[in-house]
């Protein structure tokens, strides 16, 4: 069997229709909207409706962690704009033209960034949803969980970490646990080019000392510390930023 993982596809259809080439199936860890791309200001939602020079500013301030100042510039220039229903609009043709991409199968669960409202209306026969559940894949079996935690930056699908924790333990034994974000270690946490700590999951840690899993895959870090490390048992995999590698993970057994 051979499997590809991706993450954090941000918008990255035209790779994504490739991903799955050569592959029993696709597995994909979340965060396909792109809202901003801090590496080309040009790029996502936010400069779409606001301007680079605005998407420029933005990234400034949270760049440096400046997040209530980063709230207070982004309300002034939604002043006017219904802002749901102009985000929903974004997301939806960016979401008609990304699970359009998915390959038959593709198991998938969300990313702190996404809208998992929207998924039932984009998610084509082929395509099985997963967010505190698991799947049998050539004999493994797979737990996945969906979404961050709580941040100052707010994004759309964060949780309170006794509700991820409880998701986590309702998977019980897996062979792979499949997350968007990492579990909590310092080198797997940590992003060099924005120069700070993303949220990891302590329960996420703490399943894979009790759990002992073959792999824990996750994405979220777009440029970490560290890409893998062994953790006990477990194979800890950060399968790659998608959306400037367009390079899915391989995972074969």
């Amino acid at each position: 069997m051979r499997v590809h993982v991706v993450s954090d596809v941000h918008g990255n259809s035209e790779d994504l229709e490739k991903a799955g080439d050569g592959a029993d199936a696709l597995i994909c860890l979340g965060d396909l909207v792109l809202f901003l791309d801090y590496a080309d200001h040009t790029r996502g939602i936010f400069p779409d409706l606001f301007g680079v020079e605005n998407a420029d500013r933005l990234v400034e301030l949270r760049t440096a962690r400046r997040f209530e100042e980063a709230r207070v510039f982004g309300d002034r220039l939604w002043e006017g704009i219904d802002r749901h229903t102009a985000i929903e609009s974004a997301i939806r043709r960016q979401y008609a033209a990304l699970f359009a991409a998915f390959p038959t199968p593709t198991y998938a669960t969300y990313g702190n960034v996404d809208l998992p409202a929207l998924w039932p209306e984009y998610a084509q026969s082929g395509t099985t949803v997963l967010d505190g559940e698991r799947a049998e894949i050539g004999g493994l079996v797979f737990g996945f969980v969906g979404g961050g935690l709580r941040t100052p930056m707010r994004t759309p699908y964060e949780v309170d970490d006794e509700t991820y924790a409880a998701k986590i333990a309702a998977l019980g034994e897996v062979d792979v646990l499949c997350t968007h974000i990492p579990p909590e270690v310092p080198d797997l946490c940590y992003d060099t080019v924005a120069r700070r700590f993303e949220r990891g999951s302590t329960a996420l840690l703490e399943a894979i000392h009790t759990v002992r899993p073959k792999y824990a895959l996750f994405g979220h870090v777009h440029q970490p510390l560290v890409r893998r490390m062994r953790i006990g048992a477990t194979e800890c995999v950060n399968v790659g930023h998608f959306a400037s590698s367009g390079t899915p993970w391989a995972l074969e057994w």
